[in-house]
């Protein structure tokens, strides 16, 4: 029900920008400067996890995040993995696995990361492909995606994992949804002034939970 009202704001702030347009106040470089870059990567369902227990490579394994959040082990069931750092995660096993050996060791491996849904970046609006695209289908010519956040990801780097922009998209009308200090906030980027005319300037940070809205262009 929490993801349906979040996905529900998205869609409407979307068609208020499609009104709108881009009157949001700009995201600039200057505002990269006061982001922290302190950044760690928190395990989300879907994730493949190795299991590494020091000295006992007969209960080192890798498992996969259940929708549920939890992993099993051999000699441990039902483990909550999502939302754990891999060294919270760690620490959780060790304290299980010492029932059975003494003073375990276990270092966790994170493969094929897709993150917890706060950490992920959404992309929605006039995307390459449109509705035909790979992506969830929203109105005719829009689609959404999401990509699994990656430390010092730019706006051209996700443009790139994009692979491009809808026919119709208005670039520099874009905006992205930003969470700061518990608060939606709203800003304007320039996504055709950095693609189309090679201004870096236009080339901001993504933040993990950053939202990208890219609206149609009306001629």
């Amino acid at each position: 029900m929490k993801t349906l009202k979040v996905i529900n704001k998205v869609i409407l702030l979307f068609v208020v920008a499609l009104i709108s347009g881009c009157g949001y106040p700009q995201l600039t470089q200057e505002d990269d400067a006061i982001i922290s870059s302190d950044y760690t990567y928190i395990i989300g369902p879907g994730d493949s996890v190795s299991i590494f227990v020091w000295g006992n490579p007969d209960i080192s394994t890798t498992a996969h995040v259940r929708p549920d959040g939890k992993i099993t082990i051999p000699l441990a069931e039902d483990l909550l993995a999502s939302g754990k750092t891999p060294s919270q995660l760690a620490r959780v096993m060790e304290k299980a696995l010492s029932k059975y050996v003494r003073d375990p060791q276990v270092v966790i491996m994170v493969s094929g990361g897709q993150g917890v849904y706060s950490q992920q970046v959404r992309v929605i609006g006039q995307l390459s492909g449109g509705s035909g695209g790979s992506g969830l289908g929203v109105a005719a010519h829009y689609s959404a995606k999401a990509f699994p956040y990656k430390k010092d990801m730019t706006l051209l780097d996700l443009i790139i994992q994009l692979g491009g922009l809808g026919q119709f998209a208005d670039g520099n009308s874009a905006s992205i949804i930003r969470n700061i200090d518990g608060e939606s906030q709203h800003f304007g980027i320039r996504i055709d002034d950095l693609v189309d005319n090679a201004d870096l300037s236009a080339n901001v940070k993504i933040l993990p939970g950053d939202i990208l809205i890219i609206p149609q262009s009306f001629f």
